[in-house]
């Protein structure tokens, strides 16, 4: 974010400090040019929430309809990968289906970031880009999910020629399912789970903290949170293996933990009460 030459006060951080300049009580203060509020920019507000929801809705449907597809593909054709060993055409449709599963998932949680981003570019004055940066950020954000889903994709390449996961993609025999619960609830209390969840909880301090101006610095602030996040998440995406890659209830149950981790009052409480049900099912798995 460029320095405010014109303000009084105490100098700003030099350009590319990574700390966002609070100085003068707040990011989101007026105009210092005319000395009136900064503009609100509702069309590109409007058109940013339009992309948003257009993004979130789309990728909903794609997973609503692939899971309703896998259980009726006797009446409806739906790409699959073989049974045999995977082609570069079934790896790519595994890395689609991982992204855009990380898209649904993980785009909501990432909301109170945006916004606020979004918030404290349109404070910077008549010039600011605050909807292109936004949606730059996101990209940012989205493309460490993009990562992830790629060594996802790996990892159920490596189960499938293993032959340890089903073709509904669920991991076999059972035991190994309960390892990888145990070893996701497990990370529900690791001080690594937490430091990550930290930063995720808090938007506007790790704006504060990370904070580079521009169009590449957008882009940079999102990846940095979306490694946050992936370390804050990345086991329990896991536990997709265990109960169905498509399960769309699933898919629920963990995108409402994520979202309740970030977002309620005591979502650290949250996190670690769910990794003690998390070990509990695994031990549970493995006693059968």
């Amino acid at each position: 974010m460029a320095v405010d030459r014109n303000a009084s006060g105490p100098a700003s951080p030099p350009k590319g400090s990574g700390a966002l300049d609070f100085t003068h009580g707040s990011a989101l203060r007026r105009d210092s040019h005319s000395g009136a509020p900064a503009p609100a920019h509702p069309r590109d507000r409007w058109a940013l929430a339009g992309g948003f929801a257009a993004l979130f809705a789309a990728s909903w449907a794609w997973l609503i309809y692939q899971h309703w597809a896998m259980r009726h593909m006797d009446i409806v054709e739906m790409a699959m990968p073989s049974t045999g060993l995977w082609s570069a055409e079934d790896v790519l449709l595994i890395f689609v289906m991982w992204t855009i599963m990380m898209v649904a998932m993980m785009l909501p949680s990432a909301l109170p970031m945006l916004l606020i981003y979004r918030r404290v570019v349109a404070s910077r004055g008549a010039n600011a880009l605050p909807g292109t940066f936004t949606v730059v950020l996101a990209a940012g954000y989205l493309s460490t999910w993009a990562l992830f889903s790629i060594i996802a994709t790996l990892a159920q390449w490596v189960l499938h020629t293993a032959a340890l996961i089903s073709p509904m993609m669920v991991v076999s025999p059972t035991p190994l399912g309960g390892v990888l619960l145990i070893a996701a609830g497990i990370y529900q209390w690791t001080s690594l789970k937490h430091a990550c969840l930290a930063r995720c909880r808090s938007p506007l301090t790790f704006l504060t903290t990370h904070w580079r101006g521009g169009a590449r610095g957008a882009f940079v602030i999102g990846v940095r949170h979306g490694f946050y996040c992936t370390g804050c998440c990345w086991l329990l995406m896991a536990i997709l293996f265990v109960v169905g890659v498509m399960n769309i209830a699933w898919i629920v149950v963990l995108t409402t933990l994520v979202i309740a981790e970030k977002v309620l009052p005591k979502g650290e409480w949250i996190a670690r009460a769910a990794g003690i049900a998390i070990i509990v099912w695994g031990g549970y798995l493995l006693a059968r």
